[in-house]
């Protein structure tokens, strides 16, 4: 590629033009923002401090929580600040390691929801070789390193090509759809590749898991009731989680170009709710957590739990 690249910083459109909404995202976001870093690190130190939270899936999960509090932080207070100003600008390499971020803790958050996936099969279907199968370490070690390869694929095809103006994106943040559409060169090729490694991750991880939940349900089939509403409860959980934090990446990058503008929010949601939300999905119908958590603080717990 010829062409010199002469953008410096992009300009920034935001969720909002009026100054109401402005003023409204940044008390409506600031809250959420503050809600999830304190219940995610919540869930942190009650899973590292509690004896009793020793099980893979709370390993998993703490490691879940950490990425949802890096994952909204990419990106929401750059967001926030930008509601005090004018013209939101970012420059260069800001934008590009905003995106990097942001795929990075995103992508890594959709291999941590797999291998819990996989945890719950193998402690289910597979129990007696539960042991011998699992290493929770390498799972999760591996995926923090999948999201490290997925993003770093996405920033690489963006920062070499070459953006020779204009340089607004109608966006809140830095993202690869709205920066190949400002690229002065052919990006189908790009494109292509993008689609593939964050919609096809997106997809094949959602088929991959409504399998290992199909092959869950059928053996559960035979176990006593007590077992089915264990582990459905655990399950239940995982699902909700699922479908949150992956059908809107399926919707945005497996869709025609020409919806940028409905992607904003589809993006504002898979950014801000399943984080927002992931300390509430996993803990209120969890009475190990619960309990957990009143021993962290000092509080009893009441009498109808064990």
């Amino acid at each position: 590629m010829g062409t010199k690249n002469i953008v410096t910083e992009f300009v920034l459109f935001g969720l909002f033009q009026s100054r109401e909404m402005q003023h409204v995202c940044f008390l409506v976001f600031s809250l959420f923002h503050v809600l999830t870093v304190l219940g995610n690190l919540l869930v942190i130190i009650t899973i590292n401090a509690s004896k009793t939270l020793n099980a893979p899936m709370y390993f998993f999960l703490s490691h879940l929580s950490f990425a949802d509090i890096c994952y909204p932080s990419a990106t929401t207070p750059k967001m926030i600040a930008d509601t005090f100003v004018e013209r939101k600008t970012i420059s260069f390499s800001g934008c590009m390691t905003q995106l990097f971020s942001a795929h990075f803790f995103g992508g890594t958050e959709i291999f941590l929801l797999t291998a819990m996936a996989y945890d719950r099969y193998v402690a289910i279907c597979r129990a007696l070789h539960y042991t011998t199968i699992m290493d929770r370490g390498l799972l999760a070690g591996a995926s923090w390193v999948a999201g490290f390869l997925h993003s770093i694929l996405q920033t690489l095809l963006t920062v070499q090509l070459p953006f020779c103006g204009p340089n607004e994106i109608d966006n809140f943040f830095c993202d690869v759809h709205p920066l190949l559409k400002l690229a002065c060169a052919d990006t189908y090729v790009v494109g292509l590749i993008v689609v593939a490694n964050s919609g096809m991750i997106s997809l094949v991880s959602f088929i991959v898991l409504i399998i290992s939940y199909v092959v869950i349900l059928l053996n559960l089939r035979s176990r006593s009731s007590e077992s089915q509403h264990k582990a459905l409860s655990t399950c239940g959980s995982h699902i909700i989680m699922v479908l949150l934090v992956l059908v809107p990446p399926m919707f945005m990058y497996i869709r025609p170009s020409t919806t940028l503008a409905a992607d904003k929010l589809v993006i504002l949601f898979n950014i801000v709710m399943p984080p927002l939300l992931n300390p509430l999905i996993y803990t209120l119908r969890n009475n190990e957590v619960k309990n957990a958590m009143r021993k962290l603080f000092g509080v009893k717990g009441t009498s109808g739990e064990k």
